[in-house]
């Protein structure tokens, strides 16, 4: 079974990487994550997971889809164990980027974690809220 996901990434700045970024390099390492939290969730994430690309910062939008190529492994830059990280591959982009202000309208998402702890930088996503988001991206203006 998938389970889905959503990923925070700054597009910009010295420590950006922005979907385009990995359109490019078509692969990466998800890494960087310290926050219990956000681990947690890396550690349960599988190979063949969908995760949305979120850009933080001042776009505050999901863009794009990845998927999980590898199963969580201790990242090899850090020397704790705990830090955990997993290989990302380019799916495709969005039809047209979901922005939180969307999201936040939306009474179904009142409890998702994107709006209710919003430094968390990993995070699942409940099907329903996954095909929301989809359907949203689908419609050519966010009304």
């Amino acid at each position: 079974m998938v389970n889905y996901w959503l990923a925070k990434q700054e597009p910009s700045g010295p420590r950006g990487y922005p979907f385009e970024q990995l359109k490019k390099e078509k692969t990466t390492v998800w890494d960087g994550v310290h926050n219990n939290l956000a681990l947690k969730h890396i550690n349960s994430m599988k190979k063949g997971d969908l995760a949305l690309f979120y850009h933080t910062g001042d776009e505050r939008q999901a863009v794009g889809i990845m998927e999980i190529t590898k199963n969580p492994y201790p990242n090899p830059k850090e020397d704790n164990k705990r830090f955990v990280v997993v290989d990302v591959k380019y799916k495709k982009p969005l039809k047209r980027p979901v922005t939180l202000d969307e999201m936040k309208k939306e009474k179904k998402f009142k409890d998702w974690e994107l709006l209710r702890i919003s430094r968390l930088s990993v995070m699942p996503v409940p099907k329903q809220i996954w095909d929301e988001i989809i359907k949203k991206s689908e419609k050519l203006d966010s009304a």
